[in-house]
């Protein structure tokens, strides 16, 4: 039976863009029913959500269509990863307990198909991005968190939302490819080879598409794009074999 393992990132559903947030679940959906019947696995590489609060008893409004079509897929034995972003770092325990998706809030190594993988959303790697480092340090603060619990869901949720926008100012996450020199994630992949070294390090935060091979002429950086516009997506299924 053929066996594809797929990445994508940055859905940013919760907010409009190119295509409204209601068009891109739609579409978001359209893929995730294509890739299933040989789909083994599913990374969700950060931001999926534009902003993200769970409280004991409620969620943002919304996004039926894909939280139903993830569970129809765990059900169906795929096996889905989800990696909190700078955007919904704020995921707590909903997905695992609802359909047993692990939350990755760091990078994570692991082997896929015989191929080592380092896969994380980017934020906060490599050189620069000061400004978000520091604001990162603050809303992933446990206490931060608990306090921000005690905020009604009718005035926390738009907070967070203000948040999101906040976030969005510091990352600069549209900026237009130049060089690969100029790729804090491509400095941080190469920083990498010596220490940690990969055949892939999968990132997300930079709504590029990218795929550069890297200096030892093995080992590919690779960024997977965005959702937000009409056609700038980045499919990858990156490992195929035969189970």
């Amino acid at each position: 039976m053929s066996s594809k393992v797929y990445f994508a990132s940055d859905f940013h559903l919760g907010i409009d863009a190119a295509l409204s947030s209601e068009q891109r679940e739609r579409k978001i959906v359209r893929w995730l029913h294509t890739i299933a019947p040989d789909a083994s696995g599913l990374f969700l590489v950060g931001d999926v959500f534009d902003f993200w609060f769970e409280y004991g008893h409620s969620i943002p409004k919304g996004y039926s269509r894909l939280l139903g079509t993830l569970a129809e897929m765990t059900d169906a034995g795929i096996q889905i990863q989800f990696f909190t972003g700078n955007h919904d770092m704020w995921m707590f325990r909903y997905l695992t307990d609802q359909m047993g998706i692990p939350i990755h809030r760091k990078p994570l190594e692991t082997d896929i198909l015989g191929r080592k993988f380092f896969i994380g959303h980017g934020d906060g790697l490599g050189p620069g991005d000061y400004g978000y480092k520091l604001l990162k340090k603050i809303l992933a603060n446990s206490l931060c968190q608990a306090s921000f619990r005690w905020i009604h869901p009718d005035i926390g949720l738009p907070l967070m939302r203000f948040f999101s926008t906040t976030s969005r100012h510091y990352t600069g996450e549209e900026d237009r490819f130049e060089s690969p020199q100029k790729e804090w994630l491509w400095h941080f992949s190469e920083e990498c080879l010596s220490t940690n070294p990969a055949d892939f390090y999968i990132f997300g935060h930079r709504h590029l598409p990218i795929d550069i091979a890297l200096s030892n002429g093995k080992s590919r950086y690779v960024n997977l794009g965005e959702w937000m516009g009409p056609a700038s997506v980045f499919l990858r299924s990156i490992c195929s074999g035969r189970t």
